[in-house]
């Protein structure tokens, strides 16, 4: 049995703790996660699983009751801590190993459950613009099928009724983006050294510089360098839609499809396919943005102090 020095030892080592994780992304949802979680797992020393959004730490022992078309969060399978842990069975000749699920930063409980269950873990946030966000996460679920409203205006108006009714948050766009709040959670559980937040902006323009140094805060050797060539899970106006909702659902088939093809092969597969199916999505309208970054201007105040650090970019873009 390793003696409570050594696996303190470990710990402060960044490595992975008796297979568990030991770094979680926790959002934002279309913020850039699924790149930036793809990229970090490239790296020879860590370890991610094959499902990138367990979800577990923000809905454990949930009945999963949620009620909107197709909801992603009404399928989670790992609602136990043992089903949660096997996800890890195999990582312990990793220095780094873990997860990203973008629930959690927006889940009321998952900081909490994270503090309990994995006290040492690395956490790491990537944010963008929240109405550049919301805007994002709209274009996502028109194009997997899922929001059957054309209008983003629409969409938002209706916010608050789907909350109620239990859709589940794929469709909370404007709620998901008071960052200040929920990673204040964060902030109040864990010690600043082990949280590490990150903006979209920053690693669109030096997605390199970003990994690089993740890699370093993880605790994995720096100096590798990430393939960055390929995007992951890109939003956009679908050519063919009965195509796209066939790569978006959850049919017997394209589970057992899944399966077969090793994890990487499929997303390189996707993206490809995504290249030819999806078209840029128009800009998201000026007053809608003004409109929603007047309502996110507190909480973007707090999230500075948070940081320590200076947010105009995201208020001055908003002006234009």
């Amino acid at each position: 049995m390793m003696s409570e020095n050594s696996l303190a030892a470990r710990v402060s080592d960044h490595s992975v703790v008796a297979g568990l994780p030991s770094f979680l992304i926790i959002g934002a949802h279309k913020g850039g996660t699924t790149s930036f979680f793809n990229y970090i797992g490239g790296h020879p020393d860590v370890f991610i699983p094959r499902v990138k959004e367990p979800r577990f730490f923000a809905l454990e022992n949930d009945p999963l009751d949620y009620r909107g078309p197709q909801d992603p969060a009404a399928r989670c399978e790992y609602t136990t801590w043992e089903q949660y842990r096997t996800l890890f069975d195999c990582s312990d000749a990793f220095r780094a190993s873990g997860e990203a699920s973008t629930l959690y930063l927006y889940s009321d409980d998952a900081a909490t459950r994270i503090a309990r269950y994995l006290p040492d873990v690395r956490i790491i946030a990537m944010l963008r613009n929240p109405a550049e966000r919301a805007y994002s996460n709209f274009v996502y679920a028109r194009r997997d099928g899922r929001e059957p409203l054309e209008s983003f205006e629409e969409a938002l108006a209706e916010e608050s009724n789907r909350i109620a009714l239990r859709w589940g948050p794929l469709w909370h766009y404007r709620s998901k983006g008071f960052y200040g709040k929920q990673l204040q959670r964060y902030f109040s559980l864990f010690p600043e050294s082990q949280i590490r937040v990150y903006l979209f902006e920053e690693f669109r323009k030096d997605p390199v510089a970003v990994t690089q140094d993740a890699y370093e805060f993880l605790g994995v050797d720096p100096t590798f360098v990430p393939n960055t060539s390929v995007r992951f899970n890109r939003s956009g106006q679908v050519r063919n839609l009965k195509l796209q909702r066939w790569l978006s659902s959850e049919s017997i088939l394209r589970s057992s499809i899944k399966k077969l093809i090793p994890s990487r092969w499929a997303h390189k597969m996707r993206n490809a396919v995504d290249s030819l199916n999806l078209a840029d999505s128009d800009p998201l309208d000026a007053s809608v943005r003004r409109s929603l970054m007047d309502g996110y201007a507190d909480d973007i105040a707090l999230l500075e102090k948070l940081l320590g650090r200076d947010l105009s970019l995201w208020l001055e873009s908003s002006k234009v």
